[in-house]
């Protein structure tokens, strides 16, 4: 069995994708970051989530040496030319802080019209090899944004993410529903012929 090591400590994500590629009938062993405890973080310098998904990916596979996945992602806002893009986990200015990226997105957006609040959650996975081979997929989740959080649900921006044809925002959906139409689950679902295709 191939061993697939995805470039997260969260064991949420290894599950996700555990799950993705079983249903699929993939016979993978995904292991998290955590497996490999002496490997430093990396930095991600790149200005694209591709980029830094591909970083990771790439550190992560020439440190072990075996295939790894990375997956980069945030929010985009049209009014806001695609910010907060790459900076969504430190748009306040500390990494991690949901509640003040939050409240300074609502503050920057106060007196923006229904009409022009339309935004998306994007996702950028990639598959790196140990000699250099990589591959990017990406997923979408398009949506609105409120004006006030709802929903206690998620991380992040979801309390603020009103899926387009939905009622609830991300953070009032169910870990399944969020799952079924997340960037992330169509990112990693983007990822199983790429796997298929890489690792037989």
């Amino acid at each position: 069995m191939k061993r697939l090591i995805l470039a997260t400590r969260n064991a949420n994500k290894v599950t996700e994708l555990r799950a993705i590629l079983a249903g699929a009938g993939l016979d993978v062993e995904l292991v998290g970051a955590d497996a490999y405890p002496e490997i430093p973080d990396v930095k991600e310098t790149g200005v694209t989530f591709a980029e830094n998904a591909l970083l990771k990916a790439h550190a992560l596979a020439r440190a072990t040496g075996h295939p790894a996945v990375a997956d980069d992602s945030g929010l985009c806002v049209d009014v806001l030319n695609g910010a907060p893009g790459i900076f969504s986990a430190r748009w306040a200015g500390r990494h991690g802080d949901d509640k003040a990226n939050l409240d300074l997105l609502l503050a920057q957006l106060s007196d923006i019209a229904e009409e022009h609040r339309r935004a998306h959650f994007a996702c950028a996975a990639a598959l790196a090899l140990p000699d250099g081979t990589e591959r990017v997929v990406e997923g979408r989740l398009e949506g609105t944004l409120r004006h006030e959080p709802a929903g206690t649900g998620g991380f992040g921006y979801d309390p603020i993410l009103q899926p387009l044809g939905e009622t609830r925002t991300c953070a009032e959906l169910t870990a399944e529903e969020k799952n079924a139409i997340s960037h992330r689950g169509k990112a990693f679902r983007a990822l199983v012929p790429v796997v298929r295709e890489l690792l037989g």
